[in-house]
């Protein structure tokens, strides 16, 4: 069911002199997207949590595109939600225009999608953290980490014990969130001025300096950057394509059947293209743009136009036409990232047809940040050197809401589980798409901002967005402690309903020339021998649950609520267990712990030095990370398996003369 928020929110936040304790379990630094799900998990977890942002309005706030999920994001935004995030639930609330991307491949691969509300999407957001119990949220800027000595029971060169704001605060994990507010400058044309979203300051030079200097950590520059807003009423629609929403809207959210936006409620897109005219413009203009002529790496998925004019030249560019709310008078045009002067980016926009009398709202701007190299942090998100501080979202060099919601869910409930003396937990490639994305970031680290895609995922057929709550929940609850009992039951009667419905259908079954007379639309070979059950049957494309259930009523049809998910389970399961073997190969190497103080370069094995290098640098934690590092050979992989089953032999043979 979904639940009505409170609106107007602002309100109820209060900007204090003053915290209300001084001592907490968890601190988050930053209110985007890796913000709010780290405080809200870590005050699941049962931490006390304090939230710190620089303004508490921004809290939710969607800083470029008023969109969640798409082609890989869309799984994400799923699986958040399945271990209780909070983002798929806003974007049920706040969504303005639903649909499922790719259809026109296999459900494993679908992208659900929700053009957003910008007002509603930060009203839902702040509403949900001010009603979660031990979450205090406090209006401030960070002015630098307190670093003490670590503790010598625990690997670690530094110790982060708190924040400073003007007085310190304690807290025993700290969950740095900064988004590109890391010694953030912002670009248009050929000025720039200090901050990390147009409007707001960078975080403090403290920050920087405590994260480069202070903890010495390999930091990177990356760059972004957003379009102009363009006001609607100068846009004409009838020179674009019309892109209506889905008639039947999907949420994002497992514990939704519906979405507060009503179906003939939608606002729809429009498609239209660059032409000629806008590459000319581009051209003509590129002196004028100091931020497109630095080496500084943009997102290679979501570039700007100056870079799509240059890397493909001569060609038509999409241009996506998106509403910004229910009540707003702005569009968003997504393909059209510019830094260009404001001038010049008006001249480039009425170039198009759609936008030949268009007026810019606000003009599109870049902005140039720090992350930190991921390869410095453990599956948990936690800095290896450092004891109690996490990192989450584009501080780790990725780009998206979704991405950074999927990293603070996993370093807020990790921050909490440390600070709460319970140990940290990670998740598996072969179970999320979480698991990959963080996999990614630690193992292999990044040159350009990290996008999801399906094709990163190994077992795409197993991790499938309709069946994240199978995958997650459960263990979100009894193993993670970030779920509540309410989500945990509802998807415990999920699964056993679901098993009881495929176990039925297993054993209906019937002749094929049985079926023939009962399906007579359905081509089915009377050729076949023996008989054909209904979990056959659903391998066939036009065969439906609704159609078996007409055969067989009595045992199917209490089925009907999840006749999608049954139709999607039957024509996966084959995919599904031939992928079984490979999924338990990688889960026993990620069993297979890597000591942190191994000192790689004595290593009695045969190791080539170029791959000793790559392992002291990044310090995989698993064999199996190890496997994924770019530079290591087969050889060295089975080299250093020899090496770790020897270790593991020898010390579980010590431990056990030790115990006679």
């Amino acid at each position: 069911m979904l639940r009505k928020k409170v609106p107007r929110l602002l309100q109820v936040f209060k900007r204090t002199s003053h915290c209300d304790r001084q001592q907490y379990d968890v601190i988050v630094v930053g209110g985007g997207h890796a913000g709010t799900e780290a405080a809200a998990a870590a005050a699941r977890v049962g931490a006390r949590t304090l939230l710190v942002t620089q303004k508490i309005q921004t809290i939710g706030a969607l800083s470029c595109n008023p969109s969640l999920g798409g082609i890989g994001k869309g799984h994400l935004v799923k699986e958040v939600d399945a271990l209780d995030g909070v983002c798929g639930r806003a974007g049920d609330w706040a969504g303005i225009h639903f649909s499922i991307l790719n259809r026109r491949k296999g459900p494993a691969v679908w992208g659900p999608r929700a053009q957003l509300d910008r007002q509603l999407y930060r009203e839902f957001i702040q509403s949900d953290l001010l009603s979660t119990p031990r979450l205090t949220v406090w209006e401030g800027s960070v002015e630098e980490l307190m670093v003490e000595e670590p503790n010598p029971e625990k690997p670690g060169r530094h110790q982060v014990t708190g924040i400073r704001l003007g007085t310190p605060i304690s807290a025993r994990s700290v969950v740095l969130t900064t988004g590109t507010f890391l010694s953030g400058s912002l670009f248009v044309g050929q000025t720039s001025s200090p901050g990390g979203r147009i409007g707001d300051a960078p975080s403090s030079a403290g920050l920087s300096h405590t994260i480069r200097e202070r903890l010495g950590l390999r930091t990177g520059r990356l760059r972004t950057g957003t379009p102009p807003r363009v006001v609607k009423n100068s846009v004409d629609v009838s020179l674009a394509k019309l892109h209506p929403a889905d008639l039947n809207p999907t949420p994002f959210s497992f514990i939704n059947t519906q979405t507060r936006c009503k179906p003939e409620e939608q606002l729809p897109c429009y498609l239209t293209f660059t032409t000629p005219a806008v590459e000319r413009v581009v051209r003509e203009n590129l002196h004028l743009n100091c931020h497109i002529q630095q080496d500084t790496k943009g997102p290679r998925y979501c570039p700007s136009i100056e870079s799509r004019v240059l890397r493909f030249p001569g060609r038509q560019h999409q241009v996506w036409l998106e509403p910004e709310g229910l009540t707003s008078d702005l569009l968003y045009p997504q393909g059209l990232s510019t830094t260009m002067p404001p001038d010049v980016q008006l001249r480039l926009l009425r170039e198009i047809p759609a936008l030949h009398k268009a007026e810019i709202h606000t003009p599109g701007y870049g902005v140039q940040y720090d992350f930190v190299c991921p390869t410095q942090l453990s599956p948990a998100l936690q800095v290896k050197s450092t004891q109690g501080l996490f990192l989450a979202g584009q501080i780790n060099g990725t780009t998206g809401y979704e991405e950074a919601a999927a990293q603070g869910l996993v370093a807020g409930l990790n921050a909490a589980r440390s600070a709460l003396a319970m140990p940290t937990v990670m998740l598996s490639r072969t179970e999320s798409y979480i698991g990959v994305l963080i996999d990614d970031l630690v193992s292999r680290g990044v040159t350009e901002p990290y996008r999801m895609f399906t094709s990163r995922a190994e077992f795409r057929a197993s991790l499938r967005p309709d069946n994240a709550d199978l995958r997650l929940t459960l263990k979100g609850f009894e193993e993670l402690g970030c779920v509540s009992s309410e989500r945990y039951k509802e998807a415990v009667r999920v699964r056993d309903t679901l098993q009881d419905a495929m176990a039925a259908l297993q054993s209906l079954s019937a002749l094929p020339h049985i079926w023939k007379q009962k399906l007579p639309n359905i081509e089915i070979s009377e050729n076949k021998s023996g008989e054909l059950t209904c979990m056959n049957l659903l391998l066939y494309n036009d065969v439906t649950i609704e159609m078996l259930a007409s055969v067989f009523p009595e045992s199917l049809s209490p089925y009907m609520e999840f006749s999608q998910r049954l139709k999607i389970e039957a024509v996966y399961r084959p995919h599904c267990d031939l992928q079984k073997r490979e999924m338990a190969r990688i889960q026993r190497e990620e069993t297979m712990l890597l000591p942190e103080d191994l000192d790689y370069f004595s290593l009695p094995v045969s190791l080539s030095q170029e791959v000793r290098e790559i392992l002291d640098r990044v310090r995989p934690t698993t064999l199996g990370a190890a496997t994924r590092l770019e530079g290591m050979t087969p050889a060295a992989t089975v080299n250093l398996l020899n090496y770790v089953r020897f270790s593991n032999r020898k010390n579980k043979i010590h431990n056990m003369c030790l115990r006679t």
